[in-house]
């Protein structure tokens, strides 16, 4: 018997089961199972500790030096930073750790069937973004490890423009590290969570040999931690109030796809002091770290390198001893598993989860993947980090787009629906119901997102390159997203009362109410109902088990609400004509 390689039979549609509105759904999309919701309150912290362990965090608290406040100034904006976006990320994540739906669903809510495309469309693309960030940071850290191995490659000749992070020879390594990334991506998601522990382990012990060296390098500490602000009064303190704000903005993808991690909590309360205590120490540690490594480059070359890879590789060109070439390898090494991993399971899995929601039918997990690094070459990430204004530039000006997003989605959420999500019709094209609005799509939210973005769309283009626009609007800028959201949350407020949407009129002068956790068990038990292709179950009969019937018949279904199903206070509002 010979060796036979048979070339798999390709299929445009991904395959599934019949019966289902491929349209809408897959299996990635339906509410987590309750035995595969396994994250506790010490799983968020740690899955935070370990999520910001990438270099490409270090680059923001080190940015903020360029412009002269002191290192405590950088690392108290930073801290306060990530602790107020922390609490939107929670209010926001609610409905995940509430219905176990990610973000993809959970926008249907609010934006309708088919427009939370629109929202899914602009995470992804900033998932794809932050994805080429650490692609970059990758890459220097695979030249920086080749570098201690081939000196003859730091005098490859240079092709590369003056504003790319990146010359020829670290291209090379963004190449490689792109290549092992797309590699990685063919193990099964279930042996990640070793890696995952593997990485932390791996980037703290970088994190200590980096320290360490730069402090050699710089002759100790000195006044690293002591030298005070360059500049002062009213420039020092709008500076201190813009990066506080710009750490929060920084984080917006976090707080707009909070749902999509806080649907694996054990319990609804566990991501609440897990991600208020986990992220913001996580990101105070490294800004920490970060910051004194930055600093003490200025004592040991007279210049600020903000990037600690640039740092390392210098490092290395001028010491190129056995000792420093040592060094250098097991930090880049570290480094290089971190930002994989990264990648990997922060950048490229939840990319992949959008973009295979936009269009289920016919694109898999894998197939985003594909998309989603294909993506990351596409933007030239590499002229992104050019330099620091750029790096910032970027961060404050999309976080005008995620806010007006989450806006609608807390209004939606909170006040409108009351914390109710009827789970039967996010998963439907059914014109009766409720989350159909108009051709599926709930033009109320598109305005308020579109109000949202301009009142801060001058400042956008101020911080974009373009001249001419007051101190004031510029400054107004650094409230964006507070402003975008409060905007764009009132907006949709008003529409959804004045001209009355059907979340609105079906809740109005009832109190808050989310589902208990036995209800939404009575309805995610229903998941076998879809492998077989059958109908959902009619939450709200009188037997012991849900029935399996018509998605509300033909639209003339009973208002069921605080029924009993075995005791069990049900409170589904199937429709309502």
């Amino acid at each position: 018997m010979g060796f036979q390689f048979k070339i798999p039979k390709f299929q445009l549609e991904v395959p599934g089961s019949e019966g289902r509105e491929k349209s809408l759904e897959n299996d990635d999309l339906l509410p987590i199972p309750l035995e595969r919701r396994t994250w506790t309150f010490w799983t968020f912290n740690i899955f935070w500790f370990s999520a910001v362990g990438t270099v490409a965090n270090w680059l923001g608290g080190g940015t903020f030096l360029t412009y002269g406040i002191s290192v405590w100034d950088g690392i108290l904006c930073n801290f306060f930073g990530y602790l107020l976006i922390s609490l939107f990320m929670v209010v926001n994540g609610r409905a995940g750790s509430v219905y176990h739906i990610g973000f993809p669903v959970y926008c249907r809510s609010s934006f309708g069937i088919y427009g939370s495309l629109w929202p899914v469309f602009n995470r992804a693309l900033s998932a794809c973004v932050w994805n080429g960030v650490n692609t970059v940071t990758g890459g220097q850290c695979i030249y920086i490890f080749l570098h201690t191995i081939f000196p003859s490659i730091a005098k490859l000749p240079n092709h590369m423009p003056s504003n790319s992070a990146l010359d020829s020879a670290q291209m090379v390594g963004f190449f490689l590290f792109w290549f092992f990334t797309c590699t990685a991506l063919f193990l099964s998601v279930p042996k990640w969570k070793i890696l995952i522990h593997i990485k932390l382990v791996a980037y703290v012990l970088s994190c200590i040999g980096m320290l360490a060296l730069a402090l050699k390098t710089s002759g100790g500490v000195g006044d690293t931690l002591t030298q005070g602000s360059k500049v002062h009064g009213s420039e020092r303190a709008w500076l201190i109030v813009r990066f506080t704000l710009l750490s929060a903005a920084g984080c917006s993808t976090f707080a707009s796809n909070a749902s999509d991690w806080q649907r694996n909590a054990t319990h609804r309360k566990d991501p609440v002091i897990g991600q208020i205590f986990g992220f913001p120490m996580s990101n105070f540690i490294t800004t920490l770290v970060g910051m004194i490594v930055a600093a003490s480059s200025e004592k040991a070359y007279g210049t600020l390198i903000w990037n600690p890879l640039t740092y390392l590789d210098r490092i290395l060109t001028e010491n190129y001893t056995p000792t420093v070439r040592c060094g250098a390898a097991f930090i880049s090494f570290g480094f290089t598993y971190s930002a994989l991993f990264s990648c990997v399971f922060e950048n490229v899995l939840p990319a992949g989860n959008d973009i295979s929601s936009l269009l289920p039918r016919y694109i898999s997990m894998k197939r985003a993947f594909a998309i989603c690094m294909i993506m990351t070459i596409v933007i030239n990430p590499w002229y992104l980090l050019g330099s620091a204004s750029i790096f910032i530039s970027f961060i404050a000006s999309y976080q005008i787009f995620l806010f007006s997003i989450i806006g609608v989605l807390l209004v939606d959420y909170y006040i409108l629906a009351k914390g109710r999500l009827d789970l039967a019709w996010l998963y439907t094209a059914n014109k009766e119901g409720p989350y159909w609005y108009t051709y599926g799509c709930n033009w109320r939210a598109f305005v308020a997102y579109v109000v949202g973005a301009g009142v801060n769309f001058a400042g956008f283009l101020n911080n974009m390159g373009v001249k001419g626009f007051s101190t004031g609007v510029v400054r107004s800028f650094y409230f964006a997203f507070i402003t975008t959201g409060c905007a764009a949350g009132l907006t949709y407020y008003l529409l959804a009362t004045v001209f009355p949407q059907a979340n609105y009129k079906i809740n109005k002068g009832t109190k808050f109410r989310e589902w208990t956790e036995e209800e939404v068990e009575l309805y995610v038990a229903g998941s076998e109902w879809r492998e077989k292709g059958e109908m959902p179950p009619v939450i709200g009969r009188g037997d012991s088990t849900p029935e399996l019937g018509p998605l509300y018949g033909s639209g003339v279904v009973e208002d069921v609400d605080e029924k009993k199903v075995e005791g069990v206070s049900t409170a589904v509002l199937e429709a309502r004509n």
